[in-house]
């Protein structure tokens, strides 16, 4: 009898000592979690305010070019991508381009989406970036289940190349047949577009190339796929565009050339920005783009 009252009291102890435990496993996986749910894969902004993925939709699906910027290897862009392609395609308007297309493939590409030319086939013979299948095979494919419009807005890189070793002017020289590659001439160009002058001061340390040369090459690229966009945007049409960042950030680029060539269109940038926290960015950060995608910079790269 004497020792019942400390069993009873060990028991209580005990049993205390257990719910403690409990409680503090319970918490400590709870503030796990909630640091784990609080992880974001993106972001998006307008004018520097925080919006949501439908949001953003809605703000496309009022323009007439959404200028999509990228990445090339980034995943978690190229996934937003997709998906911003089969929203948009709801609308039944949707026109698709990519800058990873070049204009001599377009004959491949009308094969492949109106099944012509099988997939296997399209691989073998078209030029197609080393991560294709892992991050834009998914775009075509949508394409072509859809009946999608698909342009190859590029220019042929040979002569990109060609422009960055001897001028602009030598191209005037080339046959017909590859000028019909080419948008005509003249070429608008100045150097007070947004991101020249970077690329000129980034080649004048030589490089084998003269820098406005090299400048002009770009220039080239972004003429060719303003071009191709504007020819074939359609009345009530959207044309969404895949482009590196460079090609259209700040409104340089391909944004500065439709401007130039086809001022009616209303066009939509969307910039990309890398950050370790993609919520964590100021107001002066989350600017050149009518809407700013942030994604992590360590998220999963693709080559």
């Amino acid at each position: 009898h004497q020792c019942a009252p400390l069993h009873f009291k060990l028991s209580i102890y005990l049993d205390i000592m257990q719910k403690y435990l409990l409680l503090t496993i319970t918490s400590l996986f709870t503030t796990q979690l909630t640091a784990h749910e609080d992880l974001k894969a993106y972001q998006l902004y307008q004018y520097s305010t925080p919006i949501s993925f439908e949001k953003a939709i809605e703000v496309m699906a009022k323009s007439d070019v959404v200028l999509f910027g990228e990445f090339h290897d980034h995943a978690m862009v190229h996934w937003l991508q997709l998906k911003a392609a089969q929203r948009l395609n709801e609308g039944g308007n949707l026109i698709v381009g990519a800058e990873f297309f070049e204009t001599d493939d377009q004959l491949l590409l009308d094969e492949l989406i109106t099944g012509t030319t099988p997939m296997k086939k399209f691989k073998a013979e078209a030029k197609l970036w080393p991560n294709f299948e892992t991050d834009y095979q998914p775009i075509l494919q949508l394409a072509i289940d859809s009946k999608i419009t698909f342009i190859a807005t590029n220019i042929p890189r040979r002569y990109a190349s060609f422009v960055a070793r001897n001028g602009i002017d030598t191209l005037e020289t080339f046959p017909d047949d590859a000028l019909k590659l080419m948008p005509p001439f003249p070429m608008p160009f100045s150097m007070e577009t947004p991101g020249y002058q970077d690329v000129y001061d980034m080649m004048g340390g030589g490089h084998g190339m003269e820098p406005e040369n090299f400048v002009l090459a770009q220039a080239r690229k972004d003429y060719t796929m303003a071009y191709n966009i504007g020819e074939s945007t359609e009345m009530k049409s959207l044309f969404l565009h895949f482009n590196g960042d460079f090609h259209s950030a700040d409104y340089g680029g391909i944004y500065w050339y439709l401007n130039e060539l086809y001022p009616k269109l209303k066009v939509t940038s969307i910039k990309v920005i890398q950050a370790k926290e993609v919520d964590q960015l100021t107001k002066d950060e989350l600017v050149g783009g009518d809407i700013i995608l942030v994604v992590p910079e360590d998220f999963t790269r693709s080559n």
